[in-house]
């Protein structure tokens, strides 16, 4: 099948959570509380806070949201939340993993599993899925920071394993145990990465054609438009013209 770009497929995902952009904040402001409450309050101390800083900051949250974040979990009495992974099958035996942070972790099965058999997929049990995908640590920066060749190479110098680039930017992937220090060392050479965090990569893809593809992509839409809902991976592979067409 042609016209099919991982990176594209990866990149989709955010352009479709920049359409949510109050919403997003909100997950933001929720992972960043929660990281700064686990570790120290500070992003130098803190390799986590550090990352969830970064994405706010490249979804241009404003900065006084993000000290607020942060101030909130040094709070008495605050609210409290568990981090909960489910996973599952999409439509045509796409694997489908959802991370999330919780409160209620009843209200959240509920709400994953609804919108799992809404569009005909099925949640399965823990570890159903994982095996199909590699925990990695991933270092995104833009296409603008520099040049493929450039980004190969400061990669094997700073240890990372692989690199993805495309017109829409450059993914680092390396071991999660040496993410932040992959990612400091890049950043001496680029400037701020537009996102570091540890991820779940798909060890194959699965390749859909136009209608179906389009279909998971829209459950993968449902499942992140949910409160609870902070990440959602799946190992789907479709044309850029489906792409495109959720995109616009």
């Amino acid at each position: 099948m042609a016209g099919h770009s991982k990176f594209k497929n990866i990149m989709y995902r955010k352009g479709a959570q920049d359409k949510k952009r109050s919403k997003i904040f909100s997950k933001l402001a929720r992972e960043i509380t929660i990281a700064a409450k686990l570790g120290s309050p500070e992003p130098e101390l803190n390799p986590r806070l550090r990352s969830a800083v970064q994405a706010a900051r490249a979804q241009n949250m404003p900065k006084d949201n993000i000290e607020r974040a942060i101030k909130k979990s040094t709070e008495a009495g605050g609210e409290s939340y568990e981090e909960v992974r489910y996973e599952g099958f999409a439509s045509g035996g796409v694997g489908v993993i959802v991370e999330a942070l919780t409160d209620n972790r009843n209200r959240t099965a509920s709400e994953v599993r609804a919108t799992f058999s809404k569009f005909g997929g099925n949640l399965g049990e823990t570890g159903s899925v994982a095996f199909m995908f590699d925990r990695v640590g991933a270092v995104e920066f833009d296409a603008s920071a520099g040049t493929a060749e450039a980004m190969l190479e400061a990669a094997i110098e700073a240890g990372a394993d692989d690199v993805e680039s495309s017109e829409d930017g450059h993914r680092l992937y390396c071991d999660p145990e040496s993410l932040h220090q992959v990612a400091a060392e890049l950043e001496k050479r680029f400037g701020e990465p537009r996102q570091s965090n540890i991820i779940w990569r798909p060890k194959t893809s699965t390749e859909l054609g136009d209608d179906e593809g389009e279909k998971v992509l829209r459950m993968l839409d449902a499942l992140e438009d949910s409160d609870d809902v902070q990440n959602v991976y799946a190992n789907l592979e479709v044309s850029d013209e489906v792409i495109e067409k959720l995109s616009a």
